[in-house]
């Protein structure tokens, strides 16, 4: 890349001459992007033939520099280099030249440092919970995140789709079935062969907090669109297909949905229902010979019903109430199967969809559990799906605290940065009380998984499991509000500056009524504290 001096880059500050300006000690001509700059042509030119780099970043952030700049990038700022030997000793001027060696991360002080930017245990803080193998998976998501979905996100967003290739290298790194492992063990190998571990730990150390860190890095993508195509798709639905299929159905299934070959979701809420499971009114009727259930019916807001071959699906096979419920696996491949994308506020790389099935001929052999035993594989299956979100919602939270402080660090208003008026100061504290709370009651819950079997979890944890859900939804509903007050009109602006801030605010309402909306976690929460109280001898 050619090297220009100052003096140089001065001469270049009108349209006649073309226009240069340096950002951080690189040279850009924009002179093709005067009439295209949204704040008019002015604002280039006033800052023509002259570092720009303190004016650049007041109003704009490093993806900005990264893509759209990128395009305009002619050299950098010094004096022209001295040529180099020619007798290939590798040295240049009689010096020796440096080489670059990749050096072992320290992990004392991971991240940047932004203070609440990451849980404390990043930044030397000690945690009785987390050993060698964490950081690895730690280092391995958060340079996927950094190098794959951030740049990405915008686009897929207005895309509305996690573009195929891109499903597929999300796989081919070992992230899908990372999710698939969950808090509860790596999958088997017969279906998980080939497909790496992330950080490239052995697969039998893979546990709850390997899984929370995992979620809370891949959220750091600040989109509820990719983290539902992973989570809200397939994570909710692999579940059940692992823990209550039959050998066959494993067996055909699981390796093509670990290995990203194909899609699949979890088909629960109707539009009549809701959050209310219990009395779902989608069908399946036993054909007269015992072989098929044939599925009548249709699911609402369905993430990645779009994109799915398969279709972990609710159904009424008896009665009134949860007791008439089965779950059963229908293939789009059995025909019958219909599906079209809806048009949401947010998460809109997911794929929300409504779906219908017709006269869908479903072999018995896909039946999840028993017949009629579905309602506590859901229920069971919620808590997991519960945790996802909160994990999410409060990484997101941190995302909005962390552009905050970046931003008011840096925007002067009223002669002095942002950051020195009380006022702002307010605002972040108050969001990091509520976010360092909430993860510190999530560690706790992830522990309380790693001591107590499923049945006990899902009696004494799920009341909890729903409140925590709803506290992290509050806290991620709360910094939404107060990061796009600091930000202002910017984030009121798709793309640019506060583009996390404008698409996490809307998101809201993705993470405080899916998997049971705030008040009903609230109100299941007493409700269950209680029973479980006073069966345990509470005097009440």
């Amino acid at each position: 890349m050619k090297t220009y001096t100052l003096k140089e880059i001065e001469q270049h500050k009108s349209t006649d001459q073309e226009v240069w300006l340096v950002v951080d000690q690189k040279v850009y001509d924009v002179t093709p992007f005067l009439e295209n700059h949204p704040g008019g042509k002015k604002v280039l030119l006033n800052a023509a033939g002259t570092d720009a780099s303190e004016k650049f970043w007041q109003f704009h952030n490093q993806k900005i520099l990264d893509t759209v700049a990128s395009k305009f990038l002619i050299g950098t700022v010094g004096e022209a280099p001295q040529a180099a030997a020619q007798d290939g000793s590798g040295e240049v001027n009689g010096q020796e030249e440096e080489t670059e060696e990749e050096e072992e991360e320290d992990d004392t002080y991971f991240g940047d440092l932004v203070p609440f930017g990451d849980p404390s245990w990043y930044q030397d803080w000690s945690s009785p919970y987390y050993k060698p193998s964490h950081y690895k998976v730690r280092r391995a998501i958060r340079k996927f995140t950094d190098t794959y979905l951030i740049p990405n996100a915008y686009e897929w967003d207005q895309a509305k789709e996690i573009p195929p290739e891109e499903y597929k290298r999300i796989a081919d790194f070992g992230i899908l079935c990372a999710i698939a492992a969950g808090g509860t063990g790596w999958p088997d190998e017969e279906y998980s062969k080939g497909i790496p571990v992330p950080g490239g730990i052995p697969s039998e150390e893979w546990d709850a907090f390997h899984n929370l860190i995992l979620l809370d890095e891949l959220s750091r993508c600040a989109s509820g669109g990719i983290m539902y195509g992973l989570l809200g798709g397939f994570g909710i639905s692999i579940g059940p297909i692992l823990a209550f299929g039959s050998s066959e159905l494993k067996s055909r299934l699981v390796g093509p949905l670990l290995r990203g070959e194909i899609r699949s979701c979890l088909a629960i809420t109707e539009a009549e229902g809701g959050s209310d499971v219990a009395n779902l009114t989608r069908e399946a009727k036993k054909t007269p010979d015992g072989q098929y259930y044939v599925v009548n019916g249709a699911a609402k807001w369905i993430t990645n019903g779009v994109y799915s071959e398969i279709f972990v699906t609710a159904v009424r096979t008896g009665g009134k109430g949860m007791g008439g419920i089965s779950l059963v696996v229908v293939e789009r491949k059995f025909g019958g199967v219909k599906t079209r994308k809806m048009e949401c506020m947010g998460v809109l790389a997911s794929g929300t969809s409504y779906v219908e099935f017709d006269e869908v001929k479903v072999p018995v052999g896909n039946l999840l559990g028993k017949e009629n035993k579905g309602f506590a594989l859901i229920m069971h299956n919620f808590s997991g799906e519960r945790a996802g979100i909160a994990i999410q919602a409060n990484r997101f939270a941190r995302i909005l605290l962390e552009e905050s402080i970046k931003y008011a660090c840096k925007r002067k208003t009223f002669g002095k940065p942002m950051i020195e008026h009380p006022v702002i100061r307010a605002k972040m504290a108050n969001m990091a009380q509520r976010i360092e709370s909430t993860h510190a009651w999530l560690e706790n819950v992830v522990y309380q998984t790693q001591q107590y079997d499923a049945d006990t979890l899902t009696i004494r944890g799920g009341g909890t499991m729903a409140l925590l859900k709803a506290q992290a939804s509050d806290t991620f509903e709360y910094c939404a509000k107060e990061a796009a007050q600091i930000f202002g009109g910017l984030a009121y602006t798709k793309g640019g500056q506060a583009e996390k801030v404008e698409r996490l605010y809307r998101e809201v309402l993705a993470y405080s009524i899916p998997g049971g909306s705030t008040e009903i976690m609230k109100d299941i929460s007493i409700r269950q504290a209680t029973k479980v109280a006073q069966i345990m001898g509470a005097k009440l």
